[in-house]
C-alpha cells in the first residue's frame, strides 16, 4: 500500500516536516509494509522554502542581505533537489517577523534584501526561481527589489530617491537602462494567494498596512504614494497596475513582479504540491494523509490540505484529514471534500496537551486511523 503523507505545519507545535514523520511513523506502526512517501507541503506562504528543500531533498543558502529597515541579516534561499530551482521567501530578508512591533514602519521598510537575495541566485547561476510573497513588512511596491537589481527611482532633479513607501510621493522617473539583463533569461514564479489590487479600499496599504504598523491616515497616504507610483509606472512602460488582482500582493512588490520579471502568478498551493512531487506521486498512491493545526471553514480557501484534497479527487484518490483541532461547525463542511475528518485533540488529549506533545499524538492517532480505514477498506494483495 503506497500512502501520502503531506501535511503542513501545526501552528505554535510542530513543523510541516515533523508532522509529516509523525504520521509516517503512525502508519507504518499500523501497516509495516507500507510505502510512505513524506511530503511535507505549505501554501506559499512562510515556510514555503523550508518544506520544499525538505521534500525534494534539496539545500539551503544563506547570504547576508539588507533587512526590512535597512540593518544587516542572515537570509536563505534554498535549491530544490533539481539543483536548478531557487526557492526564495520574501519573509526571509523583508519579513514582518524581522521587526518588533515599535519597529514596524511601512514608511521606512523596503524589499531591497529581497532584490539582494535574488541578484546572489542569479550570480550562482540560477535562472529558474519559485517567490514566495508572504509576511512582509513593507509597502513600497517592490521598488527594493527592483532598486537592488540596478534600477533607480528619480525625483524631479534626477536625485535617486531613499528606499521605502515614504518618497514615492517624489517618483518622477523610473530609470531602468541598468536593470539585470540576467532577469529576461529567468522563469519566475510567483506564489500568492493575494487577489487585491495595487490601490484602493481593498489595495495593498488599506488591507495590509495595519498590520505593518500604518494607522488609518497612514494607510490612507501610503495609498496615495503607491498610486502615484503606479502612474509613473505605467506612464513609462504602458503597464498599469493600479487595478490588477494580485499586484497589491507584499504592499505592492506582487505588482513589481507583473510589470518587470518574465513572471506567472499561481495559487501557493498548486506551486508547492507541483514542485514537491506531490502532483505526480498522488498519480500511483492509494491514500493520502494531510492536516494543520487547526481546521475550518477557513481551510477551503486556498488552504495546503484543500489544495491536496483537490488534487487527490482528480486522480479519484481518498484523503485522509487529522489535524490539531477541528471546528465543530466546519466539520460537515470539510467532510464534503475529504474521506475522514480527524483531530488530534478530543476525547482523553486535550487541546493543550495535543499541542505540548503534538509528535506524539500525531503518530498515535495516525495509526489509530489507518487501523480502522483498513479494517473498513481491506486491501487485496
Amino acid at each position: 500500500m503506497k500512502i501520502i503523507v503531506a501535511p503542513d505545519s501545526f501552528k505554535g507545535s510542530i513543523s510541516a516536516e515533523q508532522a509529516a514523520r509523525a504520521m509516517a511513523e503512525g502508519i507504518l506502526d499500523a501497516a509495516p509494509g507500507s510505502e510512505v512517501i513524506e511530503l511535507p507541503s505549505a501554501d506559499g506562504g512562510e515556510g514555503t522554502m523550508a518544506n520544499l528543500v525538505a521534500a525534494t531533498n534539496g539545500r539551503i543558502v544563506t547570504q547576508q542581505v539588507s533587512g526590512p529597515l535597512g540593518e544587516l541579516v542572515s537570509a536563505s534561499y534554498g535549491v530544490l533537489g533539481n539543483g536548478e530551482t531557487c526557492v526564495i521567501e520574501l519573509a526571509e530578508a523583508s519579513g514582518l517577523t524581522l521587526l518588533s512591533e515599535t519597529e514596524r514602519d511601512p514608511e521606512r521598510a523596503s524589499t531591497e534584501g529581497t532584490g539582494e537575495l535574488i541578484r546572489y541566485a542569479l550570480d550562482a547561476g540560477f535562472r529558474d526561481f519559485i517567490i514566495g510573497l508572504g509576511g512582509s513588512a513593507t509597502n513600497d511596491g517592490g521598488t527594493g527589489i527592483l532598486r537592488a537589481l540596478g534600477m533607480q527611482f528619480l525625483d524631479s532633479s534626477g536625485e535617486v530617491l531613499p528606499p521605502g513607501a515614504g518618497p514615492l510621493d517624489e517618483l518622477y522617473k523610473i530609470d531602468a537602462s541598468s536593470f539585470d539583463s540576467r532577469i529576461r533569461d529567468c522563469g519566475f514564479v510567483i506564489a500568492s494567494d493575494v487577489d487585491n489590487p495595487l490601490i484602493g479600499q481593498n489595495g495593498a496599504s488599506h488591507v495590509f498596512g495595519p498590520q505593518k504598523g500604518a494607522s488609518d491616515e497612514t494607510a490612507k497616504d501610503l495609498d496615495r504614494k503607491l498610486s502615484h507610483y503606479a502612474d509613473i509606472l505605467e506612464k513609462e512602460t504602458g503597464v498599469s497596475l493600479h487595478d490588477v488582482p494580485g499586484a497589491g500582493a507584499a504592499g505592492g512588490a506582487g505588482g513589481a513582479f507583473m510589470a518587470f520579471f518574465p513572471a506567472v502568478m499561481k495559487r501557493g498551493v498548486d506551486v508547492v504540491l507541483e514542485a514537491s512531487g506531490f502532483s505526480e506521486s498522488v498519480v500511483s498512491s492509494d491514500l493520502v494523509f494531510t492536516g494543520e493545526g487547526k481546521s475550518d471553514r477557513q481551510t477551503l480557501y486556498g488552504k495546503t490540505a484543500f489544495g491536496i484534497a483537490q488534487m487527490a479527487a482528480a486522480h479519484g484518490k481518498p484523503v485522509i484529514l487529522l489535524s490539531g483541532t477541528v471546528d465543530p461547525e466546519s466539520r460537515s463542511d470539510l467532510e464534503r471534500f475529504f474521506e475522514e475528518v480527524h483531530s488530534v485533540s478530543g476525547g482523553a488529549v486535550t487541546e493543550k496537551q495535543s499541542m505540548d506533545n503534538a509528535y506524539v499524538h500525531v503518530r498515535k492517532r495516525a495509526a489509530e486511523i489507518l487501523n480502522t480505514y483498513l479494517d473498513n477498506h481491506p486491501q487485496s494483495d
